[in-house]
């Protein structure tokens, strides 16, 4: 339990420093961009590949995965049912949908997987399972509804086969399932460099929560709320329920099951509601609120699970 604390401790207090060069505008006002395409395009998926290339496979693809993805259909799918009946419409329903259960396992994911869970590897399987599955299933939606999207249909369903994590990801995975070895001279400054990950988000993530807008108004609070409510209690009480009841998870299988479900909408939603034109308040504001709201439910799973 003192070692959670500790983490969340630690991933609070790098938070925090990012917050004050935000504010004092050390790094420039382009800072948090530098940082944030940084972590995404070189560090993670160093760690990400690094972590899995001497992973037990077993281990990343089991029924903790099956619990994640069974919770995510879970809480999207009353997310739906209230949308429809609603009439919020298929593109601003589509998208509270992913707000609901699509998990921030890239920028808060691999820092809480390496602080509180002690595995960055736990994150890869949710990564490469929103990115290959998710991801797709929902572009094809947008366009379905008219979200207007760029380029051609084939080139946006492909795009996350080409993102750097999920490369990064699969990469790995492939070098564990081959029993290949991978030099020092090729480990080693992947290691070093997937170093940068942890703190490059959280500093990136704190710099970004100065000048937030104040979020829950207008003609999307109620949308927000109800995907926030999902998200932060629904999924991780779902995902509970599924491994302890169903899978017969215990302990720490148990807790990273949880832990998992239990983060915060991602913040690559409101890219994909900003290029489809569709909800875009309704995403920033879940992902903001949801992001606060799961500090204290993520401490208080660690604290009874732990």
């Amino acid at each position: 339990m003192q070692g959670v604390l500790t983490g969340f401790a630690v991933i609070a207090v790098v938070i925090a420093v990012g917050y004050v060069l935000g504010l004092r505008g050390h790094l420039g006002p382009q800072g948090r961009e530098v940082l944030t395409k940084l972590a995404f395009h070189v560090a993670s998926p160093a760690l990400l590949f690094t972590t899995l290339a001497t992973a037990d496979l077993s281990v990343v693809f089991s029924s903790r995965l099956l619990v994640t993805a069974l919770s995510t259909v879970a809480v999207a799918g009353v997310f739906v049912a209230v949308g429809v009946a609603r009439g919020w419409g298929v593109g601003r329903t589509t998208i509270g949908a992913l707000c609901s259960g699509y998990v921030n396992a890239g920028n808060l994911g691999i820092p809480i997987a390496v602080y509180v869970l002690g595995d960055a590897s736990l994150v890869a399987p949710v990564l490469l399972f929103q990115l290959v599955l998710v991801t797709p299933v929902a572009v094809t939606i947008l366009d379905l509804a008219g979200g207007g999207g760029e380029g051609p249909l084939w080139r946006r369903l492909l795009t996350p086969v080409r993102n750097p994590i999920a490369l990064g990801s699969l990469a790995g995975v492939a070098v564990a399932a081959s029993g290949l070895r991978v030099p020092g001279a090729v480990m080693d400054p992947l290691t070093l460099i997937g170093n940068m990950s942890v703190p490059a988000v959280l500093l990136a993530f704190g710099i970004g929560l100065c000048g937030s807008t104040m979020p829950l108004r207008g003609v999307e609070r109620r949308p927000v709320l109800l995907a926030v409510v999902l998200k932060t209690v629904g999924q991780p009480a779902v995902a509970w329920a599924l491994a302890s009841g169903v899978f017969g998870l215990r302990g720490a299988h148990l807790l990273d099951v949880v832990v998992t479900s239990a983060l915060p909408a991602a913040q690559n939603l409101y890219t994909y509601a900003s290029t489809y034109r569709v909800g875009e308040r309704l995403a920033r504001d879940a992902v903001l609120v949801s992001t606060v709201v799961s500090v204290p439910v993520l401490v208080g799973v660690a604290a009874v699970l732990g």
